[in-house]
């Protein structure tokens, strides 16, 4: 298998950065590994399991995953012509197709390389969507980005053809129940705001708040007492640390099963650049 895999847009919240720091805790091996908020997919892509069951609730990005697998040849002919033509003046033309009636009947492989054109010449590679699901990211200010990299694009079509992946894009409680012991889990939700005007949580429509939080700590509960070995990453807010600091929430014993760790991220979504620079995040691991 190809060991230069990597993951084939930019995400905000992305964790190639703290795989170096992750990696002591990764399990050696599992039978089945679950990410039900996989985004860009850097530990998927870093690990390469053989049996994996990713998810996420933005249908864009998991049709997107699926065209790779099914339609790489058509799916590259299209990323060239948007990289052929690719201005701020065509940018805007591409963004407005979710706005027209018709978007729902082009084709996923259309879809699919809209996706990644937005995402590699969009502002910071942002994804964000208004109330109505419709993407509203600007252009942004790169020179000669490369929207097709067909080489990157061909190996992971050729992994997730070789091995047992399969796509959904449903709720993460609904995305784990396959999970059993011996199974890897790796939660990465949307973040606890470090503050009222940090929150970047309305990734797209419906948000996830507080009580999200908490229903997510519930079913690290249940995948933990099942004998699955869960990591979650978080932001490192009290409110995060306090709640994974409890007991499990349905063992018949007093154990603390989970270890709260700070590692050090690079905060690099920021309009300003005094906004952006080295921050700690947490690091939730389930005990072995």
């Amino acid at each position: 298998m190809n060991t230069h895999i990597k993951p084939f847009i930019k995400w905000v919240g992305g964790k190639r950065q703290l795989i170096p720091q992750m990696e002591k805790y990764l399990p050696k091996s599992s039978e089945n590994y679950f990410e039900p908020f996989v985004g860009a997919g850097a530990l998927f892509f870093h690990m390469l399991p053989n049996n994996a069951n990713i998810n996420d609730m933005n249908e864009e990005l998991i049709n997107t995953y699926k065209v790779i697998r099914n339609d790489i040849d058509n799916l590259i002919d299209k990323l060239n012509i948007h990289e052929k033509n690719n201005t701020a003046e065509y940018f805007y033309s591409v963004r407005i197709w979710d706005r027209q009636p018709g978007y729902s009947r082009r084709s996923n492989t259309t879809k699919a390389a809209r996706f990644i054109y937005m995402n590699k010449v969009g502002f910071n590679g942002l994804y964000r969507v208004n109330l109505k699901g419709q993407f509203n990211v600007p252009y942004g200010t790169y020179t000669n980005p490369k929207i097709c990299d067909e080489n990157l694009l061909r190996d992971i079509s050729k992994y997730f053809n070789e091995k047992n992946i399969h796509f959904t894009s449903l709720d993460f409680e609904e995305a784990v129940k396959g999970a059993k012991s011996g199974s890897f889990v790796y939660f990465d939700p949307p973040y606890d705001p470090l503050s009222k005007t940090s929150s970047f949580t309305q990734y797209q429509k419906g948000g996830f708040d507080r009580e999200e939080q908490k229903r997510l700590k519930c079913v690290a509960d249940r995948l933990v007492h099942k004998g699955a070995k869960v990591i979650l990453s978080n932001s490192n807010t009290e409110f995060i640390k306090d709640l994974y600091k409890n007991k499990i929430d349905d063992a018949k014993s007093d154990v603390d099963y989970f270890i709260v760790e700070l590692v050090d991220a690079k905060r690099s979504i920021n309009s300003k650049a005094d906004g952006r620079g080295k921050i700690k995040e947490v690091l939730i691991i389930s005990k072995d």
